[in-house]
């Protein structure tokens, strides 16, 4: 379900101005906007010199309209530039932030190839386990091998014996093979 049937919009800004919301209409795909697709359109507008930021999101009509969107890249024909645009976040009122557009800035070309994405992935990655780490959770490894448990206390102590029932409340098994 990281596809959408709702109407997607996009605005492209650059050091000349921007296109205003466009809808993306025709996909050179017979169907757009699938899980796992890359949709390409064509936007018809005056040059806008070097572009620094886009702004994407969907109108949140029709059944299954949350939208995991990767990224956007744009190709200028007269420069023949690309500009990419990383997102790698959801467009859907009941994922992530319940955000439904995205304004993302244009990828510094000058890092290495693909150390954004590696950070956006790390970010993403840390923003799914940090809940793990708060306060008052204690973490208790189980080693089948030992059949014995390690708990890692809010308090940063290790007990290699791991109580089941510790004072610490939470406790969060992780099967370790």
């Amino acid at each position: 379900n990281a596809g959408t049937e709702a109407d997607v919009y996009i605005s492209v800004y650059g050091e000349r101005g921007d296109t205003g919301s466009r809808q993306l209409l025709r996909s050179q795909n017979h169907k757009k906007f699938l899980k796992g697709q890359t949709d390409i359109f064509a936007v018809e507008a005056v040059h806008l010199g070097h572009l620094y930021k886009i702004v994407i999101g969907h109108n949140g009509l029709g059944s299954g309209n949350g939208w995991f969107l990767d990224k956007v890249a744009i190709k200028d024909p007269i420069t023949d530039l690309d500009y990419v645009f990383l997102c790698h976040r959801w467009l859907d009122e009941g994922q992530d932030d319940g955000s439904i557009a995205r304004e993302l800035a244009v990828t510094d070309t000058s890092m290495f190839p693909g150390r954004q994405e590696l950070e956006l992935k790390r970010e993403e990655t840390w923003a799914a386990e940090k809940w793990k780490f708060q306060e008052g959770n204690a973490l208790q490894f189980y080693n089948r091998l030992t059949r014995g448990f390690i708990c890692l206390s809010p308090d940063s102590r290790v007990d290699a014996l791991g109580d089941k029932n510790n004072k610490y409340g939470k406790v969060f098994f992780i099967w370790m093979y």
